[in-house]
């Protein structure tokens, strides 16, 4: 039975010039939500958007935490100026322990699934679903075991973020998927977002990107890859309902997904293996049993209907490479679009293009939330204020052998039409 590692409590007062007050133990565990402290944890109480992590460090402290990691005195506190910084600061030194390589996926679009196909290709460790922030990736390197690699995802809202993630995570190989606007409630423009996403790149000594991200990028030695295009490239590329496949250095890859992201995320871990100077056919093997966190191109069938749920998270590029591949298949579609969260003042100018690329993919659309109604009025097709409102016009509307495919920023919840669709009859 393997040892388990100890946080302690002097070791992270150490690194920022904090102070441990009485009380404080070593600590098998930490996070930043005080709903998930629990004996033996040690809590981050960082600042958030709306209330600070201090104002829960009695309920932490009452939960059985090992310490506080807090900017005020008091039992079982390490006190440091700033909780933040004393977490990328144990962030760097948790993954400066590391003595495998670290692979970073950074970019506006197609991280997650990009991130799980390399580390799945690879066989290496990688965060589960989408922890891409300062806590989820200090977490993951405490936890972290000795292995030849691992996978992170880099993922930014706000100017600088970039640089510090970079900072903790000190990346050997960097991945950039895409590039688009996102996030632009913290980021203010796609020229932030160019500027703040290459910066992985610059810090890393392997680089690879995609074709489509490769045209903002004025770095020497960047790898690229894309469907019949860049250094390394998806051919013959077949699209299916249940799967994809392409053909890479004269060999079939198979995947258990639909659509462009996952290709792409296949291709840049096939990339990866050839940058790392390993053998692909181990890779094209794992890939073959690739398997995705829930929303992303996941198709399920209810009642003789096909969906497909892509509406894990949503911007004007995701959405587009959703797009792309429904215009590769044949029968009627049904395109269920909700809103595009954190686009600022840019937000409607975004969804009423999102409306024109979608109409002429099909015109049986469905239009959810506050851009709904101008959608609607702009190319046609059904707005709803309401997904029980969506949900019951579409039971109305679809007939078994029609194509549904549902996509929408997290916030909106759009899975739950899958929850609404009526219940196959025994």
């Amino acid at each position: 039975m393997n040892t388990p590692k100890l946080l302690n409590p002097e070791w992270v007062a150490a690194l920022v010039g904090g102070t441990v007050h009485p009380g404080a133990s070593p600590a098998q565990d930490l996070h930043w939500d005080s709903r998930q402290v629990g004996p033996g944890v040690a809590f981050f109480a960082l600042p958030g958007a709306r209330t600070h992590g201090r104002a829960f460090a009695q309920q932490a402290l009452e939960a059985g935490a090992a310490f506080v990691v807090t900017d005020q005195a008091h039992p079982k506190a390490v006190q440091v100026g700033r909780p933040e910084r004393a977490l990328l600061a144990l962030g760097r030194a948790l993954r400066d322990r590391f003595g495998g390589v670290v692979l970073a996926v950074g970019g506006s679009s197609g991280k997650t699934t990009t991130k799980e196909c390399l580390a799945q290709g690879l066989s290496w460790p990688a965060p589960e679903g989408n922890l891409n922030n300062a806590p989820g990736l200090t977490r993951f390197f405490f936890h972290l075991e000795a292995a030849e690699g691992c996978v992170v995802e880099l993922g930014i809202d706000r100017l600088l973020e970039m640089a510090e993630l970079a900072y903790l995570a000190r990346p050997d190989f960097a991945v950039l998927t895409s590039l688009g606007v996102e996030h632009l409630e913290g980021l203010g423009s796609l020229e932030n977002v160019v500027r703040e996403e290459t910066w992985l790149l610059q810090v890393s000594p392997l680089r690879l990107a995609s074709v489509q991200a490769a045209q903002w990028v004025r770095l020497p030695q960047v790898k690229t890859y894309g469907l019949e295009a860049g250094d390394f490239q998806a051919q013959v590329v077949e699209m299916g309902l249940d799967t994809s496949r392409f053909r890479f250095e004269g060999q079939w890859v198979t995947l258990p997904y639909p659509g462009v992201g996952p290709i792409l995320g296949a291709l840049a871990a096939l990339a990866a293996t050839q940058m790392l100077g390993r053998p692909i056919g181990e890779t094209i093997e794992r890939l073959a049993h690739l398997r995705l966190p829930p929303g992303r191109m996941q198709r399920l069938r209810l009642g003789g209907v096909e969906f497909i749920h892509d509406a894990y998270n949503a911007n004007p590029l995701s959405l587009r490479a959703g797009l792309d591949y429904l215009s590769t298949q044949p029968g009627r579609k049904w395109l269920v679009l909700g809103s595009m969260a954190e686009l600022g003042q840019e937000a409607l100018a975004h969804h009423l293009e999102a409306a024109r690329l979608a109409a002429r993919v099909s015109p049986h659309l469905v239009f959810i939330g506050p851009f709904a109604s101008m959608q609607a009025q702009e190319v046609g097709g059904t707005a709803t204020k309401t997904l029980e409102e969506a949900a019951s016009f579409l039971a109305k509307a679809v007939q078994p052998g029609d194509l549904v495919y549902l996509k929408a920023s997290r916030s909106v919840g759009l899975e739950r039409l899958l929850e609404l669709w009526p219940k196959e009859e025994a």
